[in-house]
């Protein structure tokens, strides 16, 4: 690119800034309408709820910032390049995508996307995809280098189906060819794919990996929507309602990058909300499995609307009893009178502070996008560094926190 076409790229800056969700809007309808084979590959849930054009309107705006220099940008490459690939989606893709997102550009700006813009933007696309494109193959190769690794789509049995609380299902999930399946970072995800009768589409959903590698299964641990006819909700129901042991479903291999940091013995702290607490699990498991002389202070805070809908406790208070250095705080929005090391309310970490504060830690944030916000601030405003804190928002990224 000319430095002219660089400045072109830049000038567009405040119009994304400002009308980026409606330009995605506009691209994400066009490109469904011309190649619709495309909804068996895209959440169709996450487009009914802004969600995929609010996080494309993001990406888009950062990379015209950050044209001149866009290794600036590589750790959200990678966080996208890891959904990407739990999506199967190849270079093939990109050329599509590029196609349409052109397009609505020259739709939507008008008279304002002059011959010049356009090219600016297709030779900035083409150099975005040849980034990302070249990214998401080496991690496709390496999860094909791992002993049980594969990409794709590969069939799973469910071999057990556990229900953890009023709320929330756990699913064993086995490989159908009897073989191996590929370690994986604890945090990482999978992504699950179920034919929906109601929109007539295969249609894939990204669960975290709730246990620690174990080289034979992975499980999942779903929530019900209760009541909810939206597809965000339809693939998670569809599991509790229709999926029953001995069925099958296609799993792509585990991604992620929201995983535990294994260096150091620095004191680990968990905050969680809901069926935020997957991934945390996947990780403390890990913890615990470690020798003794590796075992570090673990502090678990969770907090969710009772113990009806509480998951996990049995095996919070088994690796309790094990490992001395753990610390669990509950918080139960709907208990009035608290047990011990339980609270009324929503989580408040200033609760906690004489325990979090002031000590060397990693801190591992998961829940609804409010939920991490008000608590990555939190901990923020009291000093703590910001590269000490991890947090991971289900569904397409819309939190810029760090």
């Amino acid at each position: 690119m000319t430095s002219e076409q660089i400045q072109l790229v830049k000038s567009t800056a405040p119009i994304l800034r400002e009308h980026g969700v409606l330009l995605t809007t506009h691209f994400y309808k066009r490109m469904f309408e011309h190649n619709p084979e495309l909804k068996h590959v895209f959440n169709m849930g996450n487009q009914q709820n802004s969600k995929q054009q609010t996080a494309l309107a993001l990406a888009v705006l950062a990379y015209a910032e950050h044209i001149e220099n866009p290794v600036a940008l590589m750790p959200a490459v990678d966080h996208i390049g890891q959904k990407h690939t739990s999506l199967d989606i190849r270079p093939e893709h990109y050329a599509i995508v590029g196609k349409h997102l052109i397009a609505s550009i020259s739709e939507v700006l008008g008279e304002s996307a002059s011959p010049a813009l356009l090219e600016a933007w297709t030779l900035a696309y083409q150099q975005l995809a040849s980034i990302m494109s070249g990214h998401e193959q080496k991690i496709y190769d390496t999860q094909t280098s791992k002993k049980g690794g594969w990409t794709g789509w590969r069939s799973f049995i469910v071999h057990e189906k556990v229900k953890e609380s009023t709320e929330i299902t756990s699913f064993y999930l086995y490989p159908s060819d009897g073989g191996e399946v590929a370690d994986y970072l604890p945090g990482q995800f999978i992504s699950l794919r179920l034919f929906l009768p109601e929109l007539n589409l295969l249609q894939p959903r990204q669960y975290s990996i709730s246990c620690s590698p174990n080289g034979k299964y992975y499980r999942i641990s779903v929530k019900r929507e209760a009541g909810s006819q939206h597809p965000d909700g339809m693939i998670s129901n569809r599991l509790h309602d229709h999926i029953q042991k001995g069925d099958r479903v296609e799993l792509t291999a585990p991604a992620g990058s929201f995983v535990l940091n294994k260096q150091g013995q620095s004191h680990k702290i968990f905050i969680s909300g809901g069926v935020g607490q997957t991934p945390l699990l996947s990780m403390l498991e890990d913890i615990v499995s470690r020798p003794q002389a590796d075992h570090a202070p673990v502090t678990w805070i969770h907090g969710c609307r009772s113990e009806q809908v509480h998951a996990f406790k049995d095996r919070l208070a088994e690796i309790s009893s094990i490992y001395q250095q753990l610390n669990q705080h509950i918080f139960y929005e709907d208990t009035a009178a608290p047990a011990e090391n339980s609270y009324p309310g929503r989580v408040e970490l200033d609760v906690l502070k004489n325990e979090i504060l002031g000590t060397q830690a990693d801190y591992y944030i998961c829940g609804p996008a409010p939920f991490i916000r008000k608590h990555y601030e939190y901990l923020i405003a009291n000093g703590v560094s910001q590269d000490a804190i991890h947090f991971e928002e289900f569904g397409p990224a819309s939190l810029q926190l760090n």
